[in-house]
């Protein structure tokens, strides 16, 4: 995570837009979170990788390997991930502490692709999935920190108990629009065909060092600054999601 005065250099800056886009496909029911994908839709759904290099070095795939799948219905986006990680780390109890760098599934949502600075507002979402469970983003500028948005996200993951230890990751994602606010009452965005969102994927992969070792995209992001980690702060650089029957 750049300082501050490391994000007030990149503000200024022009960013390369990334190209990437991909369907979420429908499901006729709702998706299970059980972290056990097989409901009807994952069987249709169609794998995505995830693999472009954001943070630190590059893994090996023993390391590190992941890829998804995105699903949705007019209540939620759905999402489901098979991580292949070496080791598990989850160091920061405090889920307001350094979250980023425990090992963490990041979903970037837009709802209505518009891009743009989201650092201190709710112009777009960058949830941080811990391993227990809690969501935690950057509030607005009114609540000047760390929020958690658990009531967003329902996340469930298992493991396997024999190598290589992949990790299934289930979600299911209520979508706001950027109208949101946490103490008024807001209804999650109903979602139809044809809706395009933005929308990116990555994980947080820490083997036990004070901060995490690689972090893995589902989309190339070139700035001209050369700094890639820019998802938390502008929704310009995530990809599109098109959302079809």
């Amino acid at each position: 995570m750049p300082s501050m005065k490391q994000y007030l250099a990149l503000a200024g800056l022009v960013i390369s837009l990334p190209v990437s886009a991909m369907d979420a496909i429908k499901s006729n029911q709702p998706v299970l979170i059980d972290g056990r994908p097989d409901d009807a839709v994952w069987q249709r759904a169609e794998w995505h990788p995830l693999n472009h290099h954001m943070i630190g070095s590059l893994p090996s795939a023993e390391d590190f390997s992941g890829k998804f799948k995105v699903a949705w219905d007019n209540n939620k986006l759905y999402l489901v991930a098979e991580i292949i990680d070496d080791v598990l780390s989850d160091t920061h109890p405090d889920p307001y502490d350094r979250y980023w760098d425990d090992d963490t599934l990041e979903v970037f949502i837009d709802e209505d692709a518009s891009g743009g600075n989201h650092l201190h507002s709710y112009n777009a979402f960058a949830y941080h999935i811990a391993l227990d469970g809690n969501v935690a983003d950057f509030g607005d500028e009114q609540e000047n920190g760390v929020v958690l948005l658990n009531e967003h996200v329902q996340s469930v993951w298992t493991r396997q108990t024999e190598a290589p230890f992949a990790i299934t990751w289930e979600v299911a994602i209520d979508i706001y629009d950027d109208n949101f606010k946490r103490h008024q009452n807001h209804s999650p965005v109903k979602l139809t065909a044809n809706k395009v969102m933005g929308f990116m994927l990555a994980y947080c992969d820490n083997d036990g060092s004070p901060e995490r070792e690689h972090f893995l995209g589902s989309h190339e992001i070139t700035p001209r600054s050369g700094d890639k980690n820019l998802g938390y702060i502008d929704a310009s650089v995530f990809g599109k999601l098109r959302l079809v029957d």
